[in-house]
């Protein structure tokens, strides 16, 4: 028995009885409407609606999410299973189960294919990339429709943006903004996405006031209480990542997998921190002359600003407030404006995990530099930790300085990857791949230039080239789609504009170079050959799907290159040379250093860059040192 038919098992959507609803908490009364958008999808007749009472005393048959079980329920139904009525894509067994009934050919894809159709149903149907074998089972009239798991419908898009609040999160309580609200866009087509609370400076003020009033009962918590919140909330947003998956593909657009695997590195430091809490520690010791006791004790800074960037918007505010937490500091956050959803979905998730009312405060604002401005100048904040541009970070830095603020700050990046004659070129363009593509280019330690030694240049860039141009470019939640769009317009026409530069100087295009016409900010995968030194893209920042390759013909030409930069955060090498590998990591001017690999990142390291890119380090046992404060105690023994 279901109501209106429809039953979520899991996370996947069954849907049954005589007419699909796409949500189960849409009111049955619905149906009517929703079977003119599916009719011509699923051969389903127009009925009256039904009422309430009605819908519930509907006896309907559900199956589980296997497609074999669903047949052994009920065999009679494999004959009628109407292979025209849907195409449908299998993956794995379900395939097969599904043939060995009757239902699918031997490819797994029932023809004839989707009839042209302008009305909604086209974008509630719209699949998305995943790699699963589950499926939704559907009954109508006693016909069996089956489409996988990974489809998204309009309606999955809707309830999680509407699932999540829209509003600042001050001292508990969630409420508006004095400046009304600011508009949230899906990049992938330039449209509104919903709108969220616009906050003013004295809306920061309050959340302030909340966190500092909040703090220091927090920090007087049991470490393991602490770290059990921080636990639970670890667990809750592993259990909850596809929804948070497709949360943040709607406002950031990156694709499905990419986001789910955000997610899940998100999470990961929420689960380190934990672990951490309970292992703040002090020391004790004997002076040197014997006369005294030294003693030393680690406490909290106190109360923080986090302000966090669009490309990584639930891991960079992870791996920022939960040493925060986990060191007993109250936080106010300040997430992107592109990309607020993930932020308030996790503070929802830290209030659901048992995290005491101002501890976590959030504020959203078209104005973060207003808006921020007076808790810069307020003596009760303590900290500020910052990720993003060197060129905002400068101005953090010099409002800050009134107050000689705590600051961490990681900034931007120019990270050279450099691949040796004796490297292992098809490990090296995989991890090209990998340090480029990660997050569409929109990372900070993304691979920026490709110093390649010159008896390999070529192969390696036709390679990469060959890689890059075979990538689908579309809407993170279309399927297979490996590449999504940039964040907004200003992003796109930046690197349209650094690669014209590049191709003005002489550089030549071997995938790609060019946006991609249509609606949504989208930038063609692009490699270069042929760069010349004075190229603006060699020393500026790219953000984007952009492979610049430059020759080199010695290990000590290819570490000046990398060097020359006043960027210091990641850089990448691939060589089969232990003794090179040695020698270039110790000479190479960054924080971090991918070895025969594309990707720095990892809950348990220490993240942060040096020179320009910024200062202190996220994660690993450092992480929160950055929230702790060292107190010493001289102890009189004569």
């Amino acid at each position: 028995m279901v109501f209106g038919g429809v039953v979520v098992l899991g996370g996947v959507v069954v849907f049954a009885g005589v007419v699909e609803e796409l949500l189960a908490e849409l009111c049955c009364c619905a149906c009517a409407a929703l079977s003119t958008v599916c009719e011509p999808w699923l051969n389903v007749a127009r009925v009256e609606p039904k009422d309430p009472e009605a819908c519930l005393n509907d006896p309907t048959e559900t199956f589980d999410t296997d497609p074999a079980d669903a047949l052994a329920t009920d065999p009679a139904t494999a004959s009628e299973i109407d292979p025209t009525a849907i195409p449908l894509v299998w993956a794995g067994a379900a395939a097969a189960e599904l043939e060995t009934a009757g239902a699918l050919d031997a490819s797994g894809v029932a023809e004839p294919p989707l009839p042209p159709d302008p009305q909604p149903a086209s974008s509630m149907l719209a699949a998305n990339a995943a790699s699963t074998a589950s499926v939704r089972v559907m009954r109508a009239r006693r016909k069996m429709y089956v489409l996988p798991m990974s489809t998204i419908i309009a309606s999955d898009e809707r309830r999680v943006v509407e699932s999540v609040p829209h509003q600042l999160l001050i001292g508990g309580d969630w409420r508006g903004g004095e400046h009304g609200t600011l508009e949230v866009e899906d990049p992938a087509t330039g449209e509104l996405l919903v709108e969220v609370a616009d906050a003013s400076p004295a809306d920061a003020v309050a959340a302030l006031d909340a966190a500092v009033a909040a703090g220091p009962e927090w920090a007087a918590r049991a470490p393991r209480e602490r770290g059990e919140i921080l636990r639970r909330a670890f667990e809750t947003i592993v259990e909850r990542a596809d929804d948070l998956a497709l949360l943040m593909t709607l406002e950031m657009g990156k694709p499905l997998a990419e986001s789910r695997s955000e997610i899940i590195y998100a999470a990961e430091f929420l689960r380190w921190f934990s672990e951490e809490a309970v292992r703040i520690d002090g020391r004790y010791s004997v002076s040197p002359n014997g006369s005294g006791r030294l003693m030393t004790m680690r406490q909290p800074v106190g109360p923080c600003l986090l302000i966090t960037p669009w490309n990584f918007p639930l891991a960079m505010g992870t791996r920022k407030v939960a040493p925060a937490l986990a060191a007993g500091c109250s936080v106010v956050m300040k997430p992107a404006q592109q990309t607020p959803l993930s932020t308030l979905a996790f503070a929802q998730i830290l209030e659901q995990s048992g995290l005491p009312k101002g501890v976590v405060n959030v504020v959203t604002s078209s104005d973060a530099g207003a808006t921020t401005e007076p808790l810069l100048s307020d003596q009760r904040l303590r900290k500020l930790s910052f990720t993003g541009s060197t060129g905002v970070g400068r101005l953090l830095m010099s409002q800050a300085s009134e107050t000689l603020l705590r600051l961490s700050m990681e900034l931007g990046g120019n990270a050279p990857f450099l691949v040796f004659d004796d490297a292992d070129l098809d490990a090296a363009v995989e991890g090209a791949v990998l340090a480029k593509m990660r997050n569409g280019g929109e990372a900070c330690t993304a691979a920026n230039r490709f110093h390649v030694h010159e008896s390999v240049a070529a192969d390696f860039s036709e390679r990469l080239a060959r890689r890059l141009g075979a990538m689908k470019v579309g809407r993170g939640t279309e399927p297979e789609v490996e590449l999504g769009p940039l964040i907004d317009a200003k992003q796109r026409d930046k690197v349209a504009e650094l690669v014209g530069d590049a191709l003005e100087r002489g550089a030549k295009p071997l995938t790609g170079g060019k946006a991609v016409d249509g609606p949504g900010y989208f930038y063609e995968p692009t490699v270069l050959g042929g760069v010349e030194d004075g190229t603006r893209l060699l020393t500026e920042e790219i953000f984007g799907p952009v492979a610049p390759v430059i020759s080199f013909s010695s290990e000590e030409e290819a570490i000046r290159a990398a060097n020359a930069t006043e960027y210091g955060l990641a850089a990448y090498m691939f060589t089969t040379n232990l003794k090179r590998a040695i020698r270039v990591a110790e000479a190479l001017e960054t924080g971090m250093i991918g070895l025969n690999q594309g990707i720095v990142s990892n809950a348990a390291a220490p993240f942060g860059g040096i020179k320009q890119s910024g200062f202190g380090r996220e994660g690993g046992h450092e992480g929160i040192s950055e929230y702790l404060e060292t107190k010493y105690v001289a102890i009189n023994m004569d």
